[in-house]
């Protein structure tokens, strides 16, 4: 309670005059790397226009009473772009997070929007800038269509959503990939096995696709192409007998085969998550060929570490023009990236609506060109 009150005697001193223009920021969802780069942005940009930051702490949830807030400024945000996570906390969890259906949000309750807009009102924000991934804009969505200012900034590693053509956070995901081809296939070698790699993606192949092919995966498994265990066995004894020293086989979490499912397991919370086709590829593949093979799940490294040098670019540029549509009044409406330049799109047309790599598309040609399988 004491460091609660003492950032609100901070938020309602005479420094923070009202002629001085106040915004909020909030980070929802899962986290990823850029974040803190995103923030850097925001409050750089709003120092330039002389505005005042609040930081909500834990997404959504900072924006309940008594609210949990800090003061963000230059100082503040100073040296944090080479940091991973987010120095405001975040949650998928909460009064903000109803769900129904198969993981649909649903209506956030009115007597949450209302406290949710007291607050802000309380504070005297000119605007909101939520900056998470489809769930979280679809929340964004909701507090808009509520009569509350808000401006988007995407945020997603798989770099699924539609309205963008690039999120940040997915080149750092990629680059842990790709790093830990590189090691795999050293151990690989040495021993002829066959390496099973899991990593993200739900819907959506971007990160197994992109990984794959830049740390020279032989196989690579996507939700867009259901596969064949048969042959992505051919695949492992057609090398081996032209004397390959190993074979790797990158899959994404979402994938699954021909007339099968997706590897699902319950969890505490009563939720359905997706985890574990790297094994089941694995006895799979190794029943069949009676190679030696060795699984391994990324996980949550993909969503830690520093950012690489790209996110922190676009992320940045993210913040910034997050500030610029606020400057310009356009609320309800979500930062986009499209052929090189930071642009908008209604919220509305960012939420529920999924980038998935086309099976027949140019990257996934590359991939087959230089003689990558996708199992099917």
């Amino acid at each position: 309670m004491g460091r609660r009150r003492a950032q609100n005697e901070i938020l309602q001193s005479p420094v923070n005059t009202p002629a001085r223009k106040r915004i909020g920021v909030l980070t929802s969802g899962g986290d990823c790397p850029g974040l803190n780069a995103v923030l850097h942005g925001i409050c750089r940009t709003a120092d330039g226009l002389d505005w005042d930051v609040i930081g909500f702490r834990d997404g959504f949830e900072g924006l309940l009473p008594p609210g949990d807030h800090i003061p963000l400024n230059r100082q503040s945000t100073a040296g944090i772009m080479h940091l991973g996570g987010t120095i405001l906390g975040t949650t998928n969890r909460g009064h903000f997070m109803a769900k129904t259906g198969s993981g649909a949000r649903g209506a956030i309750a009115r007597s949450v929007l209302d406290r949710a807009k007291g607050t802000i009102e309380g504070l005297n924000l000119a605007a909101l800038i939520a900056i998470g991934g489809d769930g979280s804009l679809a929340t964004a969505l909701q507090l808009s269509e509520f009569g509350i200012p808000v401006v988007g900034v995407p945020k997603t590693i798989d770099n699924d959503l539609e309205a963008t053509a690039m999120t940040f956070g997915f080149d750092s995901a990629v680059t842990c990939v790709a790093d830990a081809l590189d090691r795999l296939h050293t151990t690989a070698t040495s021993h002829k096995r066959v390496m099973v790699l899991e990593v993200m993606g739900r819907h959506a192949g971007w990160i197994a696709l992109h990984g794959g092919l830049s740390g020279g995966a032989d196989v690579i498994l996507i939700p867009e192409i259901p596969f064949d265990f048969e042959k992505i066995a051919r695949e492992v004894k057609r090398r081996d007998s032209q004397g390959a020293k190993s074979t790797m086989i990158v899959v994404a979490e979402g994938a699954k085969p021909k007339n099968g499912r997706q590897i699902r397991h319950a969890t505490a919370s009563g939720e359905n998550r997706l985890g574990g086709i790297a094994d089941h590829v694995g006895r799979e593949v190794a029943a069949r060929t009676d190679k030696e093979v060795r699984t391994c799940i990324l996980g949550h490294l993909q969503r830690g570490g520093a950012p690489t040098a790209s996110d922190r670019i676009l992320a940045t540029r993210f913040g910034v023009k997050a500030v610029q549509l606020i400057e310009e009044g356009r609320f309800g409406t979500m930062v986009s990236y499209q052929n090189d330049q930071t642009l908008d799109v209604p919220i509305s047309h960012a939420v529920h609506r999924l980038r998935q790599v086309d099976p027949n598309g140019q990257l996934v040609e590359t991939a087959r060109a230089v003689d990558i399988t996708f199992g099917d």
